[in-house]
């Protein structure tokens, strides 16, 4: 006697949803975003099943789905970028990376503001790890995509994803502390 075409929908789901939530849960850190996937593939799943679609291997099907929602994810999002970095100036005062570094013509405290502040990135950037020096300067510095980058190297872009926002981080945190020391050697 054959299956209900939903009940055999819904067995799928069952035995599927642990290992495809791991798998997407590898792949993407934010629970939430996890979630959100795992919804979209079922829904497609339900949809191809509406529309009568031949599927000869559902559970490759499934993760191959999961994949392009994950790539689509990350298309979505900007990565970080580093002129963007936000820096504390005190009294809840925030501003971008960019502002700090912008103009060498605003006067003798600024030049020499700017002039330690590029000499700490400078620093920083030689002392991040080797691959996320790599992925910080092409992308920031030479304006490399991350597809460009994917391809001539062969590593996954979210691999490459995770090193520059490691590197922006580690940066970021670097700029900060030299900020801080500046106020203090004025204060």
């Amino acid at each position: 006697m054959a299956q209900d075409p939903d009940q055999r929908l819904a067995d799928v789901v069952e035995r599927e949803r642990s290992r495809l939530r791991g798998f997407i849960r590898r792949r993407v850190p934010n629970a939430e975003d996890v979630e959100d996937i795992l919804q979209e593939v079922f829904a497609e799943l339900v949809e191809a099943n509406r529309r009568l679609m031949p599927i000869d291997h559902v559970t490759g099907w499934l993760f191959q789905v999961a994949r392009n929602r994950i790539i689509d994810l990350f298309r979505r999002r900007r990565p970080d970028s580093f002129s963007d970095a936000l820096i504390d100036i005190g009294d809840g005062e925030r501003v971008r990376v960019a502002e700090l570094l912008a103009s060498a013509e605003a006067g003798p405290d600024s030049v020499y503001a700017r002039q330690l502040l590029v000499a700490q990135l400078q620093r920083a950037i030689g002392e991040l790890p080797e691959e996320q020096r790599r992925v910080f300067v092409a992308h920031e510095l030479q304006g490399t995509s991350f597809k460009e980058m994917a391809a001539a190297t062969g590593t996954n872009i979210n691999t490459l994803l995770a090193r520059k926002r490691y590197a922006v981080r580690a940066l970021r945190a670097r700029l900060q502390q030299a900020f801080d020391d500046l106020g203090h050697q004025r204060g």
